[in-house]
């Protein structure tokens, strides 16, 4: 019910954020390229990124507009990621959430222009002062966004993707642990960070959901390697199986399903286990570490 709950603020805030009515400083948004910015971000995905800011935050009391507001500027950096994932370049996908992707429902042009005006946008959004009134805070928070979203981590991490799949000699468990913690777990490690930064936590509290985020990315990634090999394309809502397909980097390929398996339960308790100074307070984020293992899409 609370994932459900953050899914359709985040919604409602993507809705309102990705309006034809320019804002102060732009000239005009024009309407067929809002409507494919609408069409990348509204309307599907579990919302997990928000999901674990807004519930990081409310761990300290602090919740509204703002959290969403960076929250939703989040989430549109990953469906931009997701938009050029899609691309005939890189993955060639013509599904995602069930439907046609971006490329194949307008153009490739256009998608390739969704993901740079998402990835542009989430940042004025996040550095916005209605996002929070104190300059320190939106400045910590891009840079955080930038660190998560950049060379090092999500498309350092697409990188190494692309030249593992063109790699003959088979991939390692340690090179794929990096790889995953780059293109995937980095943006879960920085929803949970968002939440911390607006909360002002302390060094503890930090280093502890630090714990938790970077346990629950990991997590969500063996997990999705899983579920390319055991779900179908209608619960996917993707095409399955297509990772061994492209040799891509998968900890099933590299440890074996069972091992995968173990991998993705284990890292699931040591989300929760860092959770532990919190108490009962944390109870809806060690659930989150459960969902992130038990899902079936």
């Amino acid at each position: 019910m609370r994932l459900n709950a953050v899914a359709e603020a985040t919604e409602l805030m993507l809705d309102r954020l990705l309006s034809t009515a320019p804002l102060p400083g732009e000239t005009l948004r024009p309407a067929r390229f809002v409507a494919a910015l609408r069409y990348a971000t509204l309307g599907g995905g579990k919302r997990l990124r928000p999901f674990l800011m807004v519930e990081t935050a409310r761990l300290f009391g602090v919740e509204g507009d703002g959290v969403l507001r960076a929250a939703s500027a989040l989430e549109m950096i990953h469906c931009y990621s997701l938009v050029h994932d899609d691309l005939p370049a890189l993955d060639n996908d013509d599904l995602r959430r069930g439907r046609p992707t971006t490329h194949r429902a307008y153009d490739e042009a256009t998608a390739i222009l969704v993901g740079d005006g998402l990835l542009t946008y989430a940042f004025d959004v996040t550095a916005d002062p209605a996002t929070d009134p104190d300059p320190a805070v939106r400045a910590a928070l891009v840079l955080a966004l930038a660190r998560a979203a950049g060379l090092g981590n999500m498309v350092g991490g697409q990188v190494l993707d692309l030249e593992a799949e063109a790699a003959a000699e088979p991939h390692t468990a340690e090179a794929v642990i990096t790889l995953q913690s780059m293109k995937t777990g980095a943006l879960l490690r920085y929803a949970v960070e968002a939440g911390t930064l607006f909360a002002r936590a302390d060094a503890s509290a930090k280093a502890a959901l630090a714990r938790y985020g970077q346990a629950i990315g990991a997590a969500f990634q063996v997990a999705d390697d899983i579920l390319d090999v055991e779900a179908d394309e209608v619960a996917l809502g993707k095409r399955a199986g297509k990772d061994a397909g492209r040799n891509k980097a998968t900890l099933v390929a590299a440890l074996g399903l069972e091992a995968a398996r173990a991998r993705r339960d284990r890292l699931a308790q040591e989300a929760i286990a860092a959770l532990e100074a919190f108490g009962e307070k944390a109870g809806i984020l060690r659930e989150a570490a459960r969902f992130a293992v038990a899902r079936k899409s």
